[in-house]
């Protein structure tokens, strides 16, 4: 198939940078099937995001179908993959974008939370990659990109989050082997350098974009990555001049791979 005119599912596509992935792709003359949750998740602000990504899409002169849907749900993922064949007939591409990223040790995260963080954020690829796959060896092969994190290498704070996403990269890496020779491309991208303003970071920082990315060191363009950077490589790994690369981590911005700064000793030890 040409470079434009790829089908491709988006999971979290509907708001912070799974939303500029929705528009990167339809910009490109991808069809592209996005979906979310409207409700607030743990960590998060995004909510309601469909109405206002519809008109986004519309001032833009753009196209998408936008559904609700839980990516920890196996029955909603395989709604949306339904949907998707029945509207399309195939489906070449599959962005795992969807995750929160609650802050905390595992001290004061509750198993509540961390079985909540490791279903939005792992078993979600999971069962995203595992009802398109099938689809993707019969016609010949296709795409998956994980949205991963520099935490996946451990960052203070960050403890579950951090394991989910070092899991992610892990289970890219192993389905990368796995459907090598289906012609299927599994590959990472990291979202680097810190500063990033997505749901998730402003979330984080109660909503306040003032506060996102204070001290980040950004990237090699002289500001922090934003969707749009992501959305990007997202786009080439989808097109064919991206055929040959599989198992890959990539990252946009700055050294994500590295982990986070370590914390000062504090004054009382």
């Amino acid at each position: 198939m040409s470079a434009a005119g790829k089908i491709v599912i988006v999971t979290g596509g509907t708001f912070g940078i799974g939303r500029a992935i929705t528009l990167g792709l339809a910009g490109r003359g991808h069809k592209v099937v996005a979906f979310g949750l409207e409700s607030p998740q743990a960590s998060s602000i995004a909510q309601s995001a469909i109405p206002d990504l519809r008109q986004e899409l519309s001032r833009q002169d753009l196209q998408a179908d936008l559904l609700e849907a839980d990516v920890s749900s196996a029955a909603d993922v395989e709604r949306v993959v339904k949907f998707t064949l029945d509207r399309f007939g195939r489906i070449d591409g599959l962005v795992n974008n969807a995750a929160i990223g609650p802050l905390g040790t595992v001290l004061d995260t509750d198993e509540a939370l961390f079985d909540r963080i490791i279903a939005v954020n792992l078993k979600g690829p999971y069962l995203a990659s595992r009802a398109v796959l099938p689809h993707m060896i019969r016609q010949g092969g296709g795409s998956i990109v994980n949205i991963g994190s520099g935490a996946g290498w451990g960052k203070p704070n960050m403890a579950v989050y951090s394991a989910s996403k070092g899991g992610l990269v892990a289970l890219g890496a192993a389905t990368a082997y796995d459907f090598l020779h289906h012609r299927v491309k599994i590959n990472t991208v990291i979202p680097g350098g810190g500063g990033i303003v997505s749901g998730m970071s402003l979330g984080r920082a109660g909503g306040d974009r003032s506060k996102v990315g204070l001290g980040a060191p950004g990237t090699a363009a002289g500001r922090p990555a934003t969707g749009d950077d992501i959305a990007n490589v997202v786009a080439f790994l989808l097109s064919p001049e991206a055929e040959a690369i599989s198992g890959a981590v990539i990252d946009v911005g700055c050294f994500a791979h590295q982990g986070g700064p370590v914390p000062a000793k504090p004054a009382n030890r």
